[in-house]
């Protein structure tokens, strides 16, 4: 198996470089397309200095662009920075600064707002920098912003005016060069600091633990013939980027729009007879909510109208989700060595929850600007934080919920993500978001915020149903019926639980009068 990204390029244009990569609804990619545009795009790179280590920062909404650029970087051995076109001013000069970028490029607009107006209000020295020559306090390794439209601002470089441009030989040794063990990306994430982490990959890692993506795809959209997936998940995120690496290993073709809009996603899906999505289960509500969407002819995903909201509750025996993309291991774990130990460190036993620890040739090289007795333990593990479990003779890992999520009834741990899953498979539910209320006596107490199928809901037979299916001490005690937009998200696509509680103690979203 090729264990570098230009590499893998090469063999997958030459297993099937005339396939379709990348459909958009303006426009398509095949192999053989990103090969050719994003060689173009590297030898302007190395001509501009750019080479093996440089930290570049991608500025793109999903589309071809993002693809093309991310391919030309990773084909000269430049560590790919991707920032979020969801940051804030703020949080773009933060990133710039902590990740020692020393390149960014973006086009003239991102997502219908000005790139040069974000830039300033994020870096309040650039209007008075000329081009080539930032020399910036508030991110002092930065010194070149390039902007791949033809726009006039003094700081800018525009992209039509570097023309210096290695031969083709140069960058095919350029290629030669770039080793499995050389960083590939930093792919920023929250955590329980104040400052993003950015979580360092190896081209080596990268290829490795995306290898299996092609096969989960199939499985989850049961779908024999070639996928053609909507994703759903930013590229700058390692949902998103596992996609992209995902299918370099195979001919697939992803479905990509610039924002996360139902019906856009339903006219893709429609148009090119695609074979499902991946993404958080609460765009696929959207999806469903949406008023077309009986209306569709969605034969060619059958999953996305009959299948279970969240692609990880596929063939799921104990009603737990499958454990979703993890960013410290690039998306998989096909070559992570695995822990699940109880709080002492030590190994449980098949059917037994306990602490997910990874290490390996899977797991990130680690965070950027953290030494590695920070990130790892002394036998080299990485202690996610993350509740898991085994079933006997299945490999797969089970998600119970973090360590922090748990909730704490009557000295009991409950895990929401247990009782959302019954609850969110009665017949008379649609969604379930489960939070912890504190309580004088027990410490907390379980509620359940539920989006009911109907306009009616007998929560008495909502509850009568859970304490079938669950322990006593998990089954909610408060009740909230909510309608599907009033169940925050996060711009992850995940749910915000921390303002979903919020809502529930203010009494924007009240707690049932006639729960039982």
């Amino acid at each position: 198996m090729p264990l570098t990204v230009p590499a893998l390029l090469a063999d997958r244009v030459r297993a099937s470089g005339r396939d379709t990569y990348l459909i958009t609804p303006t426009g398509r990619l095949t192999y053989e397309q990103a090969d050719a545009q994003s060689a173009d795009i590297a030898r302007l790179l190395l001509g501009a200095g750019i080479g093996k280590g440089s930290r570049v920062g991608l500025f793109f909404p999903n589309g071809i662009e993002w693809i093309i650029w991310w391919l030309a970087l990773s084909r000269i051995g430049a560590l790919v920075v991707p920032l979020s076109t969801l940051y804030a001013p703020a949080e773009i000069a933060k990133v710039l600064r902590l990740a020692d970028i020393a390149m960014l490029i973006a086009p003239a607009a991102v997502l219908g707002t000005e790139t040069g107006t974000r830039l300033e209000a994020a870096l309040p020295e650039l209007p008075q920098q000329r081009r080539d020559e930032l020399s910036l306090v508030c991110a002092p390794y930065l010194r070149r912003i390039v902007l791949t439209d033809d726009v006039d601002y003094g700081w800018a470089t525009r992209w039509a005016d570097l023309t210096r441009q290695v031969s083709p030989d140069v960058l095919a040794a350029v290629e030669q060069e770039v080793s499995p063990a050389d960083l590939a990306i930093m792919v920023h994430t929250s955590g329980s600091t104040a400052d993003p982490k950015g979580v360092l990959h190896t081209h080596g890692t990268l290829v490795r633990q995306t290898s299996m993506w092609p096969s989960a795809i199939r499985a989850v959209t049961a779908s024999p013939g070639r996928p053609k997936v909507l994703c759903a998940m930013p590229f700058f995120w390692i949902g998103g980027l596992l996609a992209a690496m995902g299918a370099l290993h195979d001919s697939i073709s992803l479905l990509v729009m610039e924002r996360l809009d139902a019906k856009t996603a339903l006219d893709l899906i429609e148009a090119e007879r695609g074979t499902g999505i991946v993404g958080w289960p609460a765009f696929t509500q959207r999806v469903r909510d949406h008023p077309s969407f009986a209306e569709r002819d969605l034969s060619s995903a059958p999953m996305l109208r009959h299948g279970p909201l969240d692609i990880a509750m596929t063939d799921v025996p104990d009603g737990f989700p499958l454990h979703r993309t993890m960013s410290e291991t690039a998306g998989g774990f096909v070559c992570t060595d695995i822990a699940i130990v109880d709080e002492h460190g030590t190994p449980v036993p098949d059917g037994t929850t306990g602490e997910l620890w990874i290490r390996g040739v899977g797991t990130m090289a680690g965070y950027n600007k953290r030494e590695r007795s920070e990130v790892f333990d002394a036998d080299g593990w990485y202690h996610t934080g993350d509740r898991v479990f085994r079933r006997a003779d299945d490999p797969r890992l089970f998600y119970v919920g973090r360590t922090t999520d748990l909730i704490k009834a009557g000295g009991a741990n409950v895990s929401p993500v247990e009782v959302e899953s019954v609850i969110a498979g009665l017949p008379q539910v649609t969604q379930c978001v489960v939070i912890g209320l504190e309580h004088a006596d027990r410490g907390q107490e379980v509620c359940a915020v539920v989006v009911p199928a109907q306009a009616a809901l007998d929560l008495g037979a909502v509850r009568e149903a859970a304490r079938e299916r669950l322990s006593a001490y998990k089954v909610p005690t408060r009740w909230v019926i909510a309608t599907a937009d009033q169940i925050p998200t996060l711009s992850s696509g995940k749910f915000d639980r921390k303002t979903l509680l919020a809502n529930v103690i203010a009494g924007t979203l009240a707690i049932s009068p006639t729960a039982p």
